[in-house]
């Protein structure tokens, strides 16, 4: 139908109306209407006329009015969308004023359906994102009861008035951090659960057990598996590895005091290599720290319980051989003592340590640990004496080589050409130079051991007697004996003299001296040609030099030695009166001198 208002319709209308117009009068005036009814008529056709007119244009009125409704519903839809999808500028704005009604509606209606279209998918991915963060956050809560679809939709709802990219950046923003969050927790469940595993391992526990303890779904854990990753998931973990770490050190400790225990009766036992390589497994953790010991069992109760049998068996063993053990090294102790030249301590002897143990008194294990004690001291002890003993060994060489030369003087044969005299000639000439040292030699001595026992702030004792006070009595009995001999001289002198005159005065003649009355020592023995093979010794240097490992024998040698002396120098000298068995006994004390001639 063709637009209200052309000209073509009006012109149409018009030719219409007019003829119609026409036969109806030409009608009329064939039935013989008065012209005040055709008029009447006229009018009354004109408003019928007007009154369709009317009724079309209302219609028309309305459509536009329904159109215009539409399009506006329409474009304030796409504002809507637009507004909340966050899309500012609408396309619909620009040919607003350039398109009929029904233009713009069927402009507007697809943007609006697109729009829609949008605004679901762009509600998917709020849906999506939403759910994925709803997920996570339960998983790093640690509630169990999953959000229902309707409340997420719900949810979503409230937010739909802001569906733009700028929120949708935000969720994802959210949802990346959660899932970062989920990572980095998943890493540090899966560490836990492994140190769980390695402790576990080490202390000889269940690890399903331990973990299952914690949250059952850790039993079997994998990364592809989903895990527990909540707060108190990770609590839980660190809290059994706190528990497992405090029981790992209580086990160490434990197994340590076994393990020094064990030690100490291995050596005590003199156990074999084969006993010990039985545990070289457990003996590894006395010389590394907690975090070392990662070994499979190494911490479990049944290598404790095992370590623990080992030291029960070795004590019931000990407890029937400590006595042994006890008087061993105490014997011990005894040997370095006598090798040190120091009194070893009265408390522990044999005698009394035997009774001490068979009385019960004492704890074996005491005893012998006293012992140990006492042989590190005089161990120590030996060390700081060593520059002093060695100084007197080289005392006691030079009086072994004095003694022996006093000895080869008295051999009346010594300068008899025969085997080996050449070599006692050699060692006479070696041994006088020696002797010319001894007093520089006992000077330095004392005074390096005076010198240590001001360090020391204690006697230097040797064999029980002061070493100081056997020096200076060693000096003084030289000394003594230096003018003994002076003295022994002038009286042979005399005696010789007064021989003399008893042999003018009556005629007589002492019996010369027999050649026997040189008497043969324990340091010589014969060689084969009539001289003496020297051969010195060590723990006694003759009468002429005191014995100095035993200082009380010293002491009783030179007092008898000194009586002796008091008793032929208070005598009256009636040589006259002298019997020559006297005569004898004088000569088989003293000997006959280095420098005189034998008589005859």
């Amino acid at each position: 139908m063709l637009a209200v208002g052309s000209p073509f319709t009006s012109v149409r209308t018009s030719s219409s109306c007019n003829a119609l117009l026409r036969e109806l009068q030409q009608i009329w005036s064939d039935i013989g209407e008065s012209e005040a009814d055709k008029d009447r008529m006229l009018l009354e056709l004109e408003r019928e006329c007007l009154e369709v007119y009317r009724r079309k244009v209302e219609e028309a009125a309305n459509a536009k009015a329904r159109l215009h409704q539409s399009v506006a519903s329409k474009e304030a839809e796409v504002a809507t969308l637009m507004a909340s999808l966050g899309e500012l500028n609408s396309p619909s704005q620009i040919e607003k004023r350039s398109k009929t009604l029904k233009e713009k509606l069927a402009s507007v209606t697809p943007l609006v359906e697109e729009l829609k279209t949008k605004k679901e998918e762009r509600l998917k991915q709020f849906a999506d994102i939403k759910a994925q963060i709803e997920k996570i956050s339960v998983e790093i809560s640690g509630y169990s009861n999953h959000v229902n679809d309707h409340i997420v939709i719900n949810s979503l709802t409230l937010e739909e008035t802001d569906l733009s990219l700028r929120k949708l950046n935000e969720y994802q923003t959210r949802l990346r951090t959660l899932q970062k969050e989920k990572s980095d927790r998943l890493h540090k469940v899966l560490e836990l659960i492994s140190e769980v595993h390695s402790l576990c391992g080490v202390l000889g526990l269940d690890f399903g057990q331990t973990v299952s303890d914690v949250h059952p779904s850790l039993e079997r854990t994998s990364i592809e598996q989903a895990t527990n990753i909540s707060n108190s998931t990770l609590e839980g973990l660190e809290h059994t590895i706190l528990t497992l770490k405090t029981e790992r050190k209580t086990r160490i400790q434990k197994l340590k005091e076994i393990l020094t225990s064990l030690y100490e009766l291995w050596n005590l036992m003199d156990s074999s290599r084969d006993e010990k390589s039985k545990f070289s497994r457990i003996t590894s953790i006395m010389c590394v720290s907690e975090t070392e010991v990662t070994e499979p069992g190494l911490l479990s109760t049944e290598t404790i319980e095992q370590a623990s049998a080992e030291v029960e068996r070795l004590t019931k063993l000990k407890a029937g051989r400590m006595k042994q053990l006890v008087l061993k090294r105490r014997s011990e102790l005894e040997e370095i003592c006598r090798m040190t030249h120091i009194e070893a301590d009265p408390s522990t002897a044999s005698e009394k340590s035997n009774a001490l143990i068979d009385s019960g008194l004492v704890d074996p294990s005491e005893l012998l640990a006293n012992i140990e004690v006492q042989i590190v001291k005089v161990k120590e002890e030996a060390t700081s004496r060593k520059d002093i003993m060695d100084r007197v060994d080289r005392w006691l060489s030079a009086c072994e080589e004095e003694n022996w030369l006093e000895e080869y003087n008295k051999d009346e044969n010594r300068y008899n050409a025969g085997r080996g005299s050449h070599v006692n000639l050699k060692r006479a000439e070696r041994a006088r130079v020696t002797i010319s040292k001894i007093p520089a030699i006992v000077d330095n001595l004392i005074h390096k051991t005076l010198a240590w026992e001001d360090e020391k702030k204690t006697m230097f004792l040797y064999d029980g007697a002061r070493l100081v006070t056997i020096l200076e009595d060693y000096k003084l009995s030289r000394q003594q004996r230096e003018e003994e001999k002076r003295r022994h001289r002038d009286q042979k002198k005399l005696q010789d003299m007064l021989l003399t005159e008893k042999e003018a005065m009556y005629g007589s003649k002492p019996s010369p001296r027999k050649s026997n009355s040189f008497r043969k020592t324990d340091g010589y023995r014969a060689n084969g040609n009539g001289s003496m093979t020297p051969t010195p010794r060590r723990n006694s240097v003759g009468g002429a030099t005191p014995e100095l490992l035993t200082p009380r024998s010293y002491s009783g040698r030179q007092n008898g030695y000194f009586k002796e002396m008091r008793r032929l120098s208070t005598a009256p000298l009636n040589f006259v009166a002298i019997s020559k068995e006297d005569t004898m006994s004088y000569a088989s004390i003293y000997g006959s001198e280095p420098g005189s001639p034998p008589q005859s």
